[in-house]
């Protein structure tokens, strides 16, 4: 019997957005889950495209897309996947999907998108098969119950068509036992240019925010697992940088303080230094023996979400935290010498039951102000995105407030986009005004000066210094520091520039008139 192989497609970005250069330095790490497990069985190949990252030499069409004509006629794949764990990605994913389907490929999807509420829409879109879930076994089964002829319905946590009608089968409970595993293989990842490795420990978060769709009990692995995850790809891919994705590192508390010491045993053995970036929860800073660790293990950057420096904002998103009490919190997380990258949400809106009325420009203020005493390193602000199955897009559609898809379609839930009725008096202009406001006055083209001015005063700064390293890291932060604002206004500008040349704002005017029509019919 001939191999067969199984394709994975990451689908690409809609427009150029703030994730879009790093994008092309690594790749989602599910997608690389699951292409592994497959390779593991007998006659299937796996591999894995990444259309956000096609290095050189990816095949494209004359518009810079990816070319999957010329991939399938390369190297036929019997049945592809696709990434849904990106909802602004999911037009691109359909649009695939339908021309996979007229090739007479199978199709398969899965990811955070697919929520009970678009099941229908996804095998109405070139989908054969939604996987509900995490899917390395899924796949495993489904793919070998297509390859034998069994019985669909045996495979579990799927939905799909039959008679018409969809089905759904048994559901699947998450995965636990993570050492069974194989270790995510990068090398499937063709054409792609990868130098920060995405990592696990964790799968699952118990915060249960408001606007988030990671649920559940925390599940990990050992402490032993994701050090040799780490060293694999430091000798297999001279990996030296990289990003733990637990939702918040830490949620196994001593498991992490054992990990930390043997990553930090494991770079005194190789005589190397290793950089790593964890997100974290900023409650973390009372715990100063957690923090010593991570430093210790070569963690040096934390994405923190502080969501916002607005009380009533906070209450809302579920978070048990005053915006004074954060100020000192992340002061912690700066004398441990971690560069902080803070995570804000601009406009959260707040129930109905406890009205809140706030204008644009003083929350602009009160962000400028809080994000001035914080000394936060790096920011991203984004807007609320009332995502497919989440409590926030629940509460907003019973208040009538969510633009409808057909209006405002998914290509747009990349938070850079209005998406909903805001607070009063802030209209969806002005509040998406005021987060470009935010980010752009944070990143600034000034800060090319200071670079060139960073540069300049380093010989003199080093020959006044008797501790030469303590003095290489104080300059090399506050010249990265500086380069990234620069490149952060380089950003801003090519993303204002596709938004000018976008039509973007008549879709919004229809969409809220038609949010008007259909609310004084309700």
């Amino acid at each position: 019997m001939k191999r067969q192989r199984f394709r994975i497609v990451i689908p690409a970005y809609p427009t150029f957005n703030i994730y879009s250069r790093v994008a092309r330095r690594t790749t989602a790490l599910g997608p690389v889950c699951v292409a592994t497990a497959v390779s593991k069985m007998d006659r299937w190949d796996a591999e894995v495209i990444d259309e956000n990252n096609l290095g050189r030499y990816g095949p494209r069409t004359a518009c810079g897309a990816a070319d999957h004509c010329t991939m399938q006629t390369q190297r036929p794949a019997d049945v592809v996947g696709f990434y849904g764990g990106l909802t602004s990605t999911i037009p691109r994913l359909y649009e695939l999907a339908q021309w996979y389907r007229r090739q007479g490929i199978i199709t398969v999807a899965g990811g955070q998108h697919f929520a009970d509420e678009n099941v229908d829409e996804a095998l109405s879109n070139g989908i054969d098969y939604v996987v509900f879930g995490e899917a390395e076994e899924t796949l495993r089964e489904l793919l070998e119950a297509l390859q034998s002829g069994a019985d669909i319905e045996t495979v579990r946590g799927i939905a799909y068509l039959k008679n018409g009608a969809v089905f759904r089968t048994a559901p699947r409970n998450p995965l636990a036992d993570f050492d069974r595993f194989a270790f995510p293989d990068f090398s499937l990842v063709r054409y792609a240019r990868i130098t920060l490795y995405p990592v696990e420990r964790v799968r699952g978060c118990c915060m249960n925010c408001e606007f988030c769709t990671v649920k559940g009990t925390p599940r990990c692995a050992s402490a032993e697992r994701l050090l040799g995850n780490i060293s694999y790809l430091v000798e297999t891919r001279n990996a030296s940088h990289f990003f733990i994705v637990d939702d918040l590192f830490g949620q196994q508390r001593d498991e992490a303080v054992r990990f930390c010491h043997m990553l930090a045993e494991y770079q005194r053995q190789i005589g190397r230094q290793l950089v790593s970036t964890a997100q974290i929860r900023l409650d973390r800073a009372k715990d100063p023996e957690l923090l010593g660790a991570m430093r210790l293990a070569g963690i040096r950057h934390v994405a923190i979400g502080f969501e916002s420096p607005i009380d009533e904002e906070l209450r809302a998103m579920n978070k048990q935290v005053r915006s004074e009490e954060m100020l000192s919190l992340v002061k912690v997380f700066r004398q441990f010498g971690f560069w902080v990258h803070g995570m804000f949400i601009f406009g959260y809106p707040t129930a109905a039951e406890t009205p809140f009325a706030m204008p644009a420009a003083e929350r602009v203020r009160r962000f400028r102000r809080f994000i001035r005493k914080a000394r936060i390193d790096t920011v991203q602000v984004l807007l609320p995105v009332p995502l497919p199955g989440t409590r926030l897009r629940q509460r907003l559609e019973r208040q009538h407030r969510v633009y409808a898809p057909q209006d405002l379609g998914w290509e747009y839930y990349d938070g850079n986009f209005p998406l909903f009725e805001p607070d009063a008096p802030m209209t969806a202009s002005e509040m998406q005004n005021a987060a470009k406001q935010i980010m752009g006055w944070f990143y600034r083209f000034q800060y090319l000066f200071l670079v060139a001015a960073s540069v300049l005063t380093f010989p003199a700064l080093l020959f006044s210094l008797h501790n030469l390293r303590w003095g290489w890291s104080r300059w090399y932060r506050r010249w990265e520091r500086r380069v990234i604002r620069f490149g952060g206004w380089l950003t801003i500008r090519k993303w204002t520039s596709d938004f000018r040349k976008s039509e973007f704002l008549p879709r919004l005017q229809k969409a809220r008139s038609h949010l008007n029509v259909r609310h004084s019919i309700g």
